[in-house]
């Protein structure tokens, strides 16, 4: 699978949980991607983002997240 692809479906997926109303809570990035954390009132879900696209994306996605919330 190409790069792009794996791109498409972490963005779907971050997408998908924002949709369903979930925050970004926690992030912890090393070597091997970003792991991200989304919860909402009855859910907790983790998210491996290994991609640079991916993670310029929920990095957009969380400033626009924080900008809501002021």
């Amino acid at each position: 699978m190409s790069e792009y692809q794996i791109f498409l479906q972490e963005r779907d997926k971050i997408d998908f949980l924002i949709q369903k109303g979930c925050k970004m809570t926690n992030i912890i990035e090393n070597l091997s991607g970003a792991f991200v954390d989304f919860e909402n009132t009855d859910e907790k879900e983790t998210l491996h983002i290994v991609t640079p696209e991916g993670r310029k994306y929920f990095a957009v996605m969380l400033i626009k997240q924080q900008k809501e919330g002021a």
